[in-house]
């Protein structure tokens, strides 16, 4: 079966060639923030993956050529996105390894065991809805700001699928830190390794990584800070 992009998407070579990647023009495309969360994100051999808001697959795609998880299922409200990724996992043969689910992931406490997976990931909204310019594009707003989704919810699923230790990574704006840590922790996600990501030394903060650990012990480990681009 060939898989070719159709006259509204864009297919992409990445990580050294490994992978392709279809992605709309015009409508929400992954960026920098997918990559910097993929290169921070720990699993180990055989661990099952929850990817919540894959968008067009890129972290389950990415991950599976760089760990030996057993498997990923990446969750998308977008039908569009979901297509998107369930095509991407076709044309780089992955189908063995990652499944696509086109679900709301408020609805997934209806439909997933509690505690089913080692790992949750989230590249969630940025913005609290009604705040900040909303993009025309209706799929690029979903995937900015909290219009199908609060981050409270995000945090409370997240916290249902995964077991006693079971991990969670998310990258997330630095100026609410505060708003993710307080969720965090009220869901027993205790946050345990932190990395800040600057655009530039000397400006401030953009993101930040985080690693949190479900029913764990008060330990948060700072790790280096990230620049993104030297100093010119």
């Amino acid at each position: 079966m060939i898989l070719l992009p159709s006259s509204d998407e864009t297919l992409d070579p990445f990580f050294e060639g490994k992978l392709q990647i279809i992605q709309k023009k015009r409508g929400y495309r992954f960026s920098v923030d997918a990559i910097l969360l993929s290169q921070f994100i720990k699993i180990r051999r055989n661990e099952r993956v929850i990817d919540l808001g894959t968008g067009c697959g890129i972290l389950p795609l990415l991950l599976s050529c760089s760990t030996k998880a057993h498997s990923f299922l990446g969750i998308e409200i977008q039908k569009e996105l979901a297509e998107c990724a369930k095509k991407n996992v076709v044309l780089n043969t992955l189908e063995n390894r990652i499944s696509i689910l086109h679900q709301d992931l408020r609805e997934l406490k209806k439909t997933l065991p509690a505690g089913s997976f080692d790992v949750v990931l989230s590249n969630p909204p940025y913005r609290k809805h009604r705040t900040g310019r909303i993009n025309p594009s209706m799929e690029k707003a979903i995937a900015r700001h909290e219009i199908k989704g609060t981050l409270q919810e995000l945090i409370s699923i997240a916290s249902y699928l995964l077991p006693p230790k079971g991990r969670c990574y998310l990258i997330f704006p630095a100026i609410r830190m505060v708003d993710l840590f307080v969720e965090l922790r009220g869901e027993k996600l205790e946050p345990k390794r932190l990395q800040f990501v600057y655009p530039r030394m000397g400006e401030e903060a953009k993101f930040l990584l985080v690693e949190s650990i479900k029913t764990s012990g008060v330990e948060l480990k700072l790790m280096p800070p990230l620049f993104l681009h030297e100093t010119s």
